[in-house]
């Protein structure tokens, strides 16, 4: 059973799941500038969508989405299941968001961005694609950032086009990001510099010598060769 607000604009080239609740003043499959008829819209099971959320046609979306007020999600975006998107964010189009990746508030995610399973942004932040913006190359060299599984993004952070940022990692509040990250690295700063290690389990390692250690899980890991190794 789907609960849909008398306020709602739901378009005919949607196809919705079950269980599907959207709120006041939403629109879902918006129409696309120059896409005439308009490409279908599919939205799993269980999708809670908050008030003047807007999402445009094309979007294919899995199971369990949830969104804040005000979320503006851009045409033909492929999302997975268990994502939530956070109020007044912008996903613009052609994104890619693979299962359980959380977005905070007021995050903008440009076209070609890869946000990888289990990531997470924090509030207010930037990702990037334009290296020439207003320039004849401005279109043609769009590069979005990839956000490694599991990594984690804190508040009001900028990542760079092109940028990866690596599995696992942590990038620490108001980082500037300009180049690659190396898998569960720990990184703060403008630019961005590596300081430490993150453990599998999320919290940041402490060195032992020429080992490192987590304090809240005990696993053991060695650096070699720039690659962290569970010992």
């Amino acid at each position: 059973m789907k609960k849909i607000s008398r306020t709602a604009l739901v378009h005919d080239h949607v196809r919705m799941g079950l269980e599907c609740i959207v709120e006041d003043f939403a629109v879902i499959g918006a129409p696309v500038r120059g896409d005439e008829p308009y490409p279908e819209t599919v939205i799993g099971d269980r999708a809670l969508i908050r008030s003047h959320t807007v999402i445009y046609a094309g979007n294919t979306i899995g199971n369990d989405l949830e969104t804040g007020n005000k979320v503006n999600i851009r045409e033909f975006n492929d999302i997975g299941n268990d994502v939530s998107i956070g109020t007044l964010s912008v996903i613009e189009h052609h994104v890619k968001i693979e299962n359980g990746v959380r977005i905070h508030s007021q995050v903008f995610v440009p076209e070609y961005s890869v946000l990888e399973e289990g990531c997470w942004l924090g509030p207010n932040v930037v990702l990037t694609n334009s290296r020439y913006p207003k320039t004849r190359l401005a279109k043609s060299t769009l590069d979005g950032p990839t956000i490694g599984r599991n990594a984690r993004v804190g508040a009001n952070s900028t990542i760079l086009p092109g940028v990866h940022i690596g599995p696992g990692g942590l990038i620490g509040a108001g980082a500037l990001v300009v180049r690659d990250t190396i898998p569960q690295g720990l990184y703060l700063g403008s630019p961005a510099r590596k300081i430490g290690w993150v453990c599998s389990c999320g919290l940041p390692l402490k060195p032992l010598g020429k080992e490192h250690y987590c304090g809240d899980c005990d696993k053991k890991y060695r650096e070699s060769s720039g690659v962290l190794k569970e010992i």
